[in-house]
């Protein structure tokens, strides 16, 4: 009897644990489930590998840098030849969440946004060909890519399906919120815990939801007031040609929040306190007392998660048939 009262009590609580879990807008991360190991640990060489680039200086780590939270903490990132980049750049933690990658959604995943910048001539500045000759160039790379693959052929889809795979990994599982909604109520303080009431109660939650806490749809920046910047983004406007689409972006996560400054497309705002005040003035049409603003940002820090431990991978050295790298003009 003892024993199925105890069994019960535990079915019981993890019930329970759930149940409250299921009422929550928020969704705890899990641990990224590794089933691909050698096709993650190209990717993840691909990530850094600076001979994608024209320059042979900059890799997706130089704008999505895995040390700073999986951003550049610039306003808007450097790319081919010192050229100031159009907008701010998104983390790639938690980014296989979102419903599309870029700002404006221009992606539908991740293997599409790895494509993207190799061949954009602000960015990287290479062509997709000239990558693909290169990876092609080394026989370190090529044996990876057989082994993987079935054949010794690169190719751009393979190169961008590899970095995506990897991509997919770089997840921010327990942090002390995700500890707290599954059951330890002390693992944030009471400020926390009254500013996620605040960030429900005010409605943040109607676009910032789901385990990224934001990325599952677009929304308009300047909803209630005007939003006032010198960027010329345009958001979804770019994509579809709509008017209705202007200034319409993807809502970013909130996920490591308090890592990934400066905020907004534009990376106008660089503390946790201008931001949780801004957009409760042109979002939300409220005004945040000294003390919400304190409540709400700890609460914003609770979601800073368990960083990717990376090991730096040890690349194929290059050789007579490489393409040179171009760094200056």
């Amino acid at each position: 009897m003892f024993k199925l009262t105890s069994v019960a009590f535990i079915i019981a609580s993890i019930c329970s644990i759930s149940t409250a879990q299921a009422s929550e807008p928020i969704e705890v991360i899990k641990p990224a489930v590794i089933t691909e190991p050698e096709k993650v640990e190209l990717g993840k060489m691909l990530f850094f590998e600076p001979r994608l680039s024209m320059s042979g200086f900059i890799s997706c780590n130089s704008c999505h840098n895995l040390s700073l939270g999986g951003v550049d903490a610039l306003p808007t990132s450097i790319g081919h030849e010192w050229q100031e980049g159009p907008i701010n750049s998104p983390t790639v933690l938690n980014a296989d969440y979102m419903l599309a990658q870029f700002w404006d959604g221009r992606a539908a995943n991740l293997k599409e946004q790895a494509a993207g910048p190799i061949d954009n001539p602000k960015e990287m500045g290479y062509t997709h060909e000239l990558a693909v000759g290169t990876i092609a160039s080394m026989p370190g790379y090529v044996e990876r890519f057989k082994a993987i693959y079935g054949s010794e052929e690169v190719n751009i889809d393979r190169i961008t399906d590899a970095i995506a795979v990897f991509e997919k990994t770089l997840v921010t599982p327990n942090s002390p919120f995700d500890k707290y909604l599954e059951g330890d109520k002390k693992a944030i303080t009471a400020d926390a815990q009254a500013g996620y009431q605040l960030f429900i109660d005010k409605g943040c939650v109607a676009c910032h939801n789901g385990p990224a806490v934001g990325g599952t749809m677009y929304m308009k920046m300047g909803l209630v007031k005007p939003f006032h910047t010198d960027n010329p983004a345009v958001g979804r406007k770019g994509v579809t040609g709509k008017e209705a689409d202007k200034f319409v972006f993807k809502v970013p996560t909130l996920r490591n929040i308090e890592l990934t400054y400066p905020y907004f497309h534009d990376g106008s705002v660089w503390t946790l306190e201008e931001a949780v005040n801004t957009m409760a003035d042109i979002q939300l049409g409220q005004e945040m007392s000294e003390k919400e603003t304190k409540q709400m940002v700890d609460f914003l820090k609770s979601l800073t998660g368990e960083q990717p431990q990376i090991m730096l991978p040890i690349l194929p050295p290059s050789n007579e048939n490489t393409p040179r790298p171009v760094p200056f003009k």
